[in-house]
């Protein structure tokens, strides 16, 4: 019996599942029956798994904790709904949507920004066109496309990539995220000139060193995970369907590795992943010129409904730094037999 299988076993009957169920799944994968059995059965009276049962009960009692508070949000008729704002407060913003943990859409700060009136994908040709940027390619072939990110890195001429983006149609394949840096390249500065009014509590001089820009077709998806600041994101050409999950349902998006959540809202495998059922996902449509306001550990997946072009920032000046700490998750190890 390897040391996976041991590991496998603590853990499913850490979380309390049946010694049945888990005699049928090895069996399954070819464990002998008798050595199963004897394995599920030792693995409660060893001291390190006693250990363990006392801190999984404490995790039990967070998570019911957790839910409650869920609830308590859910109770607000105004929960489903993600509210969009034309102008708001810097008090209110502080008050409601940052320490209140609520995700906005603002729709009035960018309507000066020369980047509405200017950014094109032949905008970007003629200006940038020479310069090389970093994009992500070959994206639909793997699943983890995101958390592999390096494996799909290339560097392109800009100009070849607007021409790749404006005749390959709606696809996945390929995406200019927020990864490539380019703004912080000197060819790229004039790209900042082209932002006008900021939100409240941002700073402008840490746009430059706290910004990203995002190009790609329609059909784009940045898969379901969470950040760990809060940000802004400000649509400026096409649009994008945000999907939005609360932090305090993170237990049930099966987060076993990083920021990410295996699960793809755009087709939920329910038996995979049945602790699913009934998490409220929330959803809304940024246009041009919209903004969002993405809070401290909201899950979200976000899926370009059109040619897209982007920008974000997460330069905010508030009381408390936007700068947090999170525990890093290591990836499971999959038991072979």
């Amino acid at each position: 019996m390897t040391a996976e299988w041991v590991r496998w076993v603590t853990e499913q009957l850490l979380r309390g599942c049946a010694p049945d169920s888990m005699l049928a799944v090895m069996a399954g994968a070819g464990i002998d029956p008798q050595a199963a059995a004897e394995l599920v059965a030792l693995v409660p009276a060893n001291a390190v798994y006693i250990a363990a049962e006392g801190r999984a009960q404490q995790l039990r009692k967070l998570e019911s904790t957790v839910a409650n508070l869920q609830l308590l949000w859910e109770m607000d008729p105004m929960y489903g709904i993600v509210e969009k704002r034309w102008s708001v407060s810097e008090e209110e913003f502080m008050e409601r949507y940052v320490r209140g943990c609520r995700p906005v859409v603002l729709t009035g700060h960018a309507r000066d920004w020369p980047a509405m009136r200017r950014w094109t994908p032949d905008d970007l040709k003629a200006r940038f066109g020479h310069l090389d940027v970093e994009v992500q390619a070959e994206r639909q072939a793997n699943p983890r496309y995101e958390e592999d990110k390096a494996l799909h890195r290339r560097s392109v001429r800009l100009g070849d990539f607007v021409d790749q983006v404006l005749a390959g149609g709606e696809t996945n394949d390929y995406y200019l995220t927020a990864n490539n840096e380019m703004l912080r390249q000197p060819g790229f500065a004039p790209l900042l000139d082209d932002i006008g009014s900021l939100p409240p509590c941002c700073d402008r001089a840490e746009l430059a060193a706290q910004s990203s820009f995002w190009f790609g077709p329609g059909g784009t998806v940045t898969p379901l995970h969470h950040d760990t600041i809060m940000l802004f994101h400000t649509q400026v050409v096409g649009r994008k369907r945000w999907r939005l999950i609360s932090p305090l349902q993170g237990q049930r998006l099966y987060n076993t590795s990083g920021v990410f959540s295996p699960i793809d809202l755009d087709a939920v495998d329910w038996k995979q992943f049945p602790l699913f059922e009934g998490v409220r996902v929330l959803e809304v449509d940024v246009w041009p010129g919209e903004t969002m306001f993405l809070p401290l550990g909201w899950w979200h997946q976000v899926r370009a409904l059109d040619i897209s072009l982007s920008f974000s920032y997460s330069n905010l000046a508030l009381p408390l730094p936007n700068n947090f700490s999170y525990f890093e998750l290591v990836p499971r190890v999959v038991p072979e037999a």
